[in-house]
């Protein structure tokens, strides 16, 4: 599954998030083409490489009639300016006479939906009634342009937001002083894991950012199992004492290693049984339903040899197979252990050699191998049938399989 992360521990503006993607396209200088080719009014798009706290990171600039909007975040609280006005239907006919997709022009609608329903709760006006100040308003379009753009065009299959970290403080707006996050992001960030880090002085996540990250979330947490192919670090332009970026991970989604169920091991330690009595103890332990028995030679206490055994069964017969092990050895206890067990699925077929002779052979897939073995008991009476050896009976069965 192709999977998008966006680490968020430095919050999120719009700039930085499109500025993280543009990282990922395998061709940057024809994307950026792309982005200026939309034709927003008055537009330009530039891609300047910043350095944070040592970290070399694209921060896409957004010019609107040669002036770079370093705050439009706040501006979308901003109605009471002294320039131009838009509504949202105003910004909205601007999107649809873009030359976007379909699917993204309906997807930078959206994310301005969710903008201008957040400054409705935030102001307590209906949302025909928000008004955006003309060149933010451009500018936010175009960060949410960019971002969408962009999205659609690596095509994830999902997006995973980590946390995100909206910062600490106050912020000024056209209201006046307001304490981080600002209402109209903390409306937005309504269901959305979010934290404030107090080291950090500042708004670090925006409206546009949280609208974003809101909008195209397919969930939230910590970065999946995932093979990157691809990091982007996007930057904003102010300066933290940590780095002030945006990282966007592009990579296939690996599924977690599933086990096959759990096992229980027995384990126990004996030091004055013969080799025979041993051999019959694990003849009868499997009889009780063990799946395994496996003696290894050990040193125990006063320097003394012994025989440490472990025996795996499941648990529905352990208790046959403790009763099995305490009547036919002479250790005074048992440790067990629960384990979760990874299996190849198993089946025996019967080969048909080229002079008639059949033998079985077992055939183990799963977890990407397949192998194959010669049933050991049939090789044995097929070289006792013809008086060969057994790797002669073995080579008689590989080379005569039909």
């Amino acid at each position: 599954m192709k999977t998008l992360y966006i680490d968020c521990q430095m919050g999120a503006a719009g700039d930085m998030l499109a500025g993280a993607l543009l990282e990922l396209m395998p061709d940057k200088d024809a994307a950026l083409a792309e982005l200026n080719a939309l034709g927003i009014p008055g537009v330009e798009f530039t891609r300047e490489k910043l350095c944070k706290c040592g970290i070399a990171a694209t921060h896409l600039s957004v010019r609107v009639h040669g002036e770079e909007e370093g705050a439009h975040e706040h501006h979308h609280h901003g109605h009471e300016h002294h320039h131009e006005h838009h509504s949202l239907a105003d910004i909205l006919s601007l999107v649809g006479g873009l030359p976007l997709g379909e699917k993204t022009k309906r997807d930078v609608a959206k994310v301005y939906e969710a903008i201008a329903a957040a400054e409705s709760r935030a102001h307590g006006r209906e949302v025909g009634e928000i008004h955006f100040h003309e060149v933010g308003a451009l500018d936010a379009v175009a960060d949410i342009a960019a971002f969408c753009h962009l999205l659609n065009n690596l095509a994830p299959d999902e997006v995973v937001v980590s946390p995100v970290n909206v910062g600490s403080g106050t912020v000024e707006c056209a209201h006046g002083t307001l304490s981080v996050p600002a209402p109209a992001t903390a409306f937005l960030l309504l269901g959305v894991p979010s934290y404030s880090d107090g080291g950090i002085v500042g708004e670090l996540c925006t409206p546009t950012g949280a609208a974003l990250l809101k909008t195209f979330a397919t969930s939230f947490g910590p970065q999946p199992l995932m093979k990157p192919e691809a990091i982007g670090f996007g930057a904003g332009r102010r300066d933290f004492p940590r780095a002030n970026v945006v990282r966007a991970t592009l990579g296939e989604k690996t599924a977690p290693l599933a086990a096959d169920g759990t096992i229980c091991e027995l384990d126990f330690n004996v030091d004055d049984m013969t080799g025979e009595e041993l051999a019959f103890a694990s003849e009868r332990i499997f009889a009780a339903g063990a799946k395994d028995v496996a003696f290894a030679h050990v040193v125990m206490k006063k320097g003394r040899p012994g025989v440490l055994a472990c025996v795996m069964c499941m648990e529905e017969d352990k208790a046959k197979v403790v009763s099995a092990i305490f009547a036919n050895t002479l250790t005074l206890g048992i440790r067990e252990k629960t384990c979760l067990r990874y299996t190849l699925s198993r089946k025996i077929e019967e080969v048909s050699l080229s002079d008639g002779s059949t033998v079985r052979r077992k055939i183990a897939s799963g977890h990407g191998v397949s192998r194959a073995k010669w049933e050991a008991d049939d090789l044995v009476a097929y070289a006792r049938r013809h008086g060969v050896s057994l790797s002669d009976a073995r080579a008689k069965a590989d080379e005569g399989a039909i």
